[in-house]
């Protein structure tokens, strides 16, 4: 079996060999990028070089990237732990040419690594090209070409698929180009390929991408127009925890050396067994396994739980975490074990795990700390309450109670609700947005005084109800568009440049109160972009 620093080791080498620069992680916080709030990709560190603003002495890089996947279109919160595959933090191998090379050694290199230096069973791979999309690019029947070359593949083990997984685009303009992916089928007897596309199962599996080789020749243009580069780039990701999976025989990538330490300690703190299962107890081990990773490496990088921006992510990571040890019944604090198991298992590749090892015990611990007295007068104040509604045998805690212990004591509705279940009562879920709808109303009628504005929002509300909050589970979430608003009342449509205000009927947005700022965040709407400043 291969350790994952092993195959981190053979893949950094095995491009070292051929005439790459092993370049270290950058960091999670990209300097001087505002568009991204962690880095999501091993290209991040190489935007610049990419699109020609810096010149490095270097034309083939190598990497292993710290990532993670929290905020924006790559927000993967709401999967973790659920399924074998997702994580708010992992880590890409990948390979980068500026200018270099171009498919025929990408595709050899990518080939040549997994079937040679790691050995993996050729007859379970299969790979993907773009298949064309009128109006963007041709199919590429380059890069079909190449792989049967290189691997003698036949046809059906070349699919062409469409632009959402086979084309790569920085922005709406800038550079682009198709990509390739390779899958491989995991724990499965039926390999035939004509089974590719199938859904993984719950445990992991069925088929799964190992590595996407992006080719980037185009350069998009304002209006759409594509122009071949002139030197065109390779940019590829292959996830170290997908790689691990294969080498060591596992099906999930919880249960491979990255994580499992950590899922084992969360088990042995909460006095529960660990099954490698779909069960509510196996989720909960392995979202504190993941969000502890998280919280060790951003508060590693000088990130701290707060009140807004990165550190307010870094706070719902952790008291997500924290819930779910509240549900597995563990009673004392606990997050601060998880994370220094995370520094003891990575901190010899990464050693600012070790260098700020105290820190990261302490910040974890005095967070949950914190967190844990907002939980311990929740639950007194839910003790405590004498406004239950009976409604058919069951007892419900009305909405105005739900909003107050939220808005006046920081008490999350999402741990209401756990207390609940446990409990033996319901959450008037209507009756809170009604009551965060009229707190919101009361904030913008106080912001904008008596402008003309603050007069349309008593009838919106009338006219279109409580806006659904799903803040407390996803980052992100499709809606839709109620009403718009500009210069005082409802307009019909913002153009390019305007500035206004976008209602819908649910949002994961948290609004400005309970002394928390209202999110930053982007709403887009087909080809519209839209920069959400205030909530």
């Amino acid at each position: 079996m291969a350790s994952s620093s092993e195959i981190r080791e053979s893949f950094l080498r095995f491009f070292a060999e051929r005439e790459h620069e092993r370049v270290p992680s950058g960091p999670l916080v990209p300097p001087n990028d505002p568009t991204l709030m962690f880095a999501n990709a091993g290209m991040v560190q190489f935007k610049d070089v990419f699109t020609g603003k810096e010149e490095r002495p270097y034309s083939r890089a190598t990497t292993s990237q710290k990532c993670i996947r929290i905020s924006g279109k790559h927000n993967d919160l709401e999967n973790v732990g659920v399924t074998a595959r997702h994580h708010t933090f992992f880590e890409m191998l990948g390979n980068f040419s500026f200018g270099n090379y171009f498919k025929q050694d990408a595709i050899k290199f990518a080939w040549d690594y997994l079937t040679d230096t790691l050995e993996l069973d050729r007859e379970r791979l299969v790979v993907t090209v773009f298949g064309g999309e009128d109006g963007l690019a041709p199919a590429d029947d380059e890069a079909a070409a190449i792989w049967k070359d290189v691997t003698g593949f036949s046809d059906e083990r070349v699919i062409r698929c469409g632009a959402k997984d086979n084309f790569w685009q920085m922005g709406d303009t800038g550079p682009c180009g198709p990509c390739s992916e390779i899958h491989y089928a995991l724990g499965i007897d039926d390999i035939d390929p004509r089974t590719f596309g199938d859904e993984p199962a719950a445990d992991g599996r069925g088929w799964f991408e190992l590595w996407n080789l992006v080719f980037m020749q185009f350069e998009r243009h304002e209006g759409g127009k594509m122009e071949a580069l002139p030197a065109p780039s390779i940019d590829t990701g292959a996830g170290l925890e997908r790689i691990a999976v294969v080498k060591q025989g596992v099906l999930s990538n919880y249960d491979t050396d990255l994580l499992r330490p950590v899922v084992d300690l969360a088990a042995d703190i909460s006095g529960k067994r660990y099954q490698s299962s779909q069960s509510e107890d196996d989720v909960s081990m392995r979202v504190i396994a993941d969000h502890a990773r998280t919280a060790a490496f951003l508060i590693s990088e000088g990130v701290f739980p707060d009140k807004d921006g990165r550190a307010y992510v870094l706070r719902r990571v952790m008291r997500r975490a924290i819930r779910h040890g509240h549900r597995l019944g563990i009673g004392e604090p606990f997050l601060h074990h998880c994370a220094l198991q995370v520094a003891d298992n990575m901190g010899d590749v990464y050693p600012q795990l070790n260098e700020r090892r105290a820190l990261i015990e302490e910040i974890t611990y005095q967070e949950e700390e914190r967190f844990r007295r907002t939980m311990d007068r929740g639950l007194q104040l839910i003790a405590d309450n004498d406004e239950w509604v009976e409604h058919d045998g069951t007892r419900s805690l009305p909405g105005k109670v739900a909003f107050r212990l939220y808005d006046t004591y920081g008490f999350p509705l999402g741990l209401q609700e756990v207390i609940g279940q446990e409990q033996g009562f319901e959450v008037d879920h209507e009756g809170f947005n009604e009551e965060l709808e009229q707190a919101r109303v009361r904030s913008q009628g106080s912001k904008i005084g008596s402008s003309a504005v603050a007069k349309v929002y008593p009838a919106l509300a009338q006219n279109i109800g409580a806006v659904e909050f799903l803040g407390y589970d996803t980052q992100s979430a499709q809606s839709e568009v109620l009403a718009l608003l500009a210069d005082g009342g409802p307009v019909d449509e913002l153009g390019n440049g305007a500035q206004g205000e976008i209602i819908t009927r649910a949002t994961p947005f948290y609004p400005e109160q309970g002394g928390q700022v209202g999110d930053r965040a982007v709403i887009e709407i087909k080809d519209s972009r839209f920069e959400v400043e205030d909530t």
